[in-house]
């Protein structure tokens, strides 16, 4: 055994042994894929799986206002919250998303204003 890694379940994020030796108890055993763990384990608000990743803008507005507005964990008002929520997604995606699908998520952006009465 050379070298072991450990994986998430797409395969992204990856240590190897020595990095996992290194950790302090603690931390989480990855700590390159904290991001990951605060989409799956946030205390905002529940979100449908894979929205950001599947749904079209106008989809992606919507689930977020019902989510934030039915979410009883929420610190700030709904919008505050759905918009943190998006913003979150699309900072930590970065690079790796594609044009497309930033331009969907910057439309839903401006959907969720809409919805929630603000101006653009």
């Amino acid at each position: 055994m050379a070298s072991a890694s450990k994986s998430s379940s797409n395969g992204k994020c990856k240590t190897s042994r020595q990095k996992l030796a290194q950790a302090k108890p603690k931390q989480r055993s990855n700590p390159r894929c904290w991001s990951h763990h605060v989409m799956e384990t946030s205390d905002a608000m529940d979100i449908e799986h894979e929205i950001f990743k599947e749904g079209s803008a106008q989809e992606i507005a919507d689930s977020l206002k019902k989510s934030s507005t039915r979410s009883n964990r929420r610190q700030g008002t709904p919008f505050q919250s759905a918009m943190s929520m998006l913003n979150f997604y699309i900072n930590r995606a970065g690079r790796n998303l594609p044009k497309s699908r930033r331009t969907t998520l910057d439309n839903a952006k401006k959907r969720l204003r809409e919805a929630f009465g603000r101006k653009p």
